[in-house]
């Protein structure tokens, strides 16, 4: 049994709540859980905290794999060492000798599924009795007297023919149950290197870690995965700044007037006919939208919305179909399709969208603006990933 060890105290010094704070639109401690839940090696996964806040953001999670050790006061000190609740867990659980122990840091969000598969694989193919992750650095180091540590200033060596050193990126450790309690540490014995990329080597203790961590997450780890092997079932989207430029027009007589792109038109068209449910959801209400809906054929409008926001129809809605968030794709551009951009499976935003918008973690920009087709190469791009 491979057993996964996330301790997540209420404790930090440097940043509050560090372990349930936001995190690239997540709770920190969601991305390692996340990785530890979609693993196929990892059997069971507890988080171990001595906080009821903590507790109840990992239980709204709902992973299956995933269970909440309350740990005591005595190993939640500012003083307490990671190993101390890590044998107080083993001497309160029972476990066989050979089990693995996996300790996990939830400072290292960027730990993805697959390093925690390979790092086991390489573990129980090697010889070795434990395991921890590393990353190669090329870089210098000098002595404080002035000598170097790790190579010859006098043959300076080219980056590329630099082995480098490999340090200890703190992300996790694997051991047996049975070396844990006898040695009361994380590493025994003959120790296997489980080499990971270098961007990896970022631990977030201070604000600073925060921000380069964010930006790390965003260009290694959630641009590749906002477009996911998985069919889409609703696609929905924002009118006003998505399926016309935002623009304000009236005749002569004051009436309104909306400018739409017959490109557009035709991607609803490519939906429809791929059995993709489709449907608009916008603040305004007016006859030219219900007009254009009834044009493009579309399965659900929302006008005006009064008390309810965004999110709350597409929940509505996907009651309705008996799907779920995951299942849907949704393209909007202001601030007020923020929280349903946040909770669906893919969500993309024109050009021409606000920053805010622009600048979330989990979103394709489009080159198209709004109202110049910017909801067709929304959906060119979900039909040549397979994803409709």
């Amino acid at each position: 049994m491979n057993i996964a060890f996330v301790p997540a105290r209420c404790g930090s010094k440097a940043i509050r709540f560090k372990n349930i704070k936001e995190f690239c639109g997540k709770p920190l401690i969601y991305w390692n859980l996340l990785a530890l839940e979609h693993s196929e090696k990892v059997d069971k996964v507890y988080v171990a905290t001595d906080c009821q806040e903590i507790e109840d953001v990992v239980s709204r999670f709902n992973f299956k794999k995933v269970e909440v050790y309350q740990r005591t006061k005595e190993s939640a000190q500012d003083t307490s060492a990671t190993e101390d609740v890590m044998l107080e867990f083993l001497m309160f659980n029972k476990f066989e000798d050979n089990d693995k122990f996996i300790l996990v840091q939830a400072t290292s969000p960027i730990t993805q599924s697959e390093d925690f598969d390979k790092a086991i694989e390489q573990l129980e193919r090697s010889d070795s009795d434990s395991l921890l992750t590393v990353v190669n650095e090329k870089r210098f180091y000098w002595n404080s007297d002035g000598t170097p540590m790790n190579y010859d200033y006098r043959n300076r060596p080219r980056r590329q023919d630099f082995e480098g050193f490999y340090l200890e990126n703190g992300a996790f450790y694997i051991n047996s149950v049975a070396n844990v309690r006898r040695d009361k540490n994380r590493l025994s014995g003959k120790i296997s290197l489980y080499e990971m990329q270098d961007y990896t080597s970022i631990e977030i203790d201070e604000d600073l870690d925060w921000v380069i961590a964010e930006k790390y997450m965003h260009q290694h780890v959630l641009s590749k995965k906002l477009l996911r092997d998985k069919k889409i079932k609703l696609f929905l989207s924002d009118v006003d700044g998505t399926l016309t430029d935002a623009g304000m027009y009236y005749d002569i007589h004051g009436n309104e007037m909306k400018k739409f792109n017959t490109h557009d038109g035709k991607g609803f068209e490519l939906l429809r006919k791929q059995g993709i449910k489709t449907g608009l959801i916008t603040s305004e209400n007016t006859k030219i939208v219900e007009n254009r809906a009834k044009k493009l054929k579309v399965d659900y409008l929302y006008q005006g919305l009064e008390h309810k926001g965004k999110l709350e129809i597409a929940k509505e809605i996907c009651e309705k179909e008996g799907i779920t968030l995951d299942d849907v794709a949704y393209i909007g551009d202001d601030i007020n399709c923020k929280e349903l951009l946040s909770n669906v499976g893919i969500a993309a935003c024109p050009s021409s969208s606000l920053n805010e918008i622009k600048e979330m973690y989990s979103i394709i920009n489009l080159n198209s603006k709004g109202g110049e087709g910017a909801v067709r190469e929304f959906v060119e791009l979900l039909r040549k990933e397979n994803l409709i």
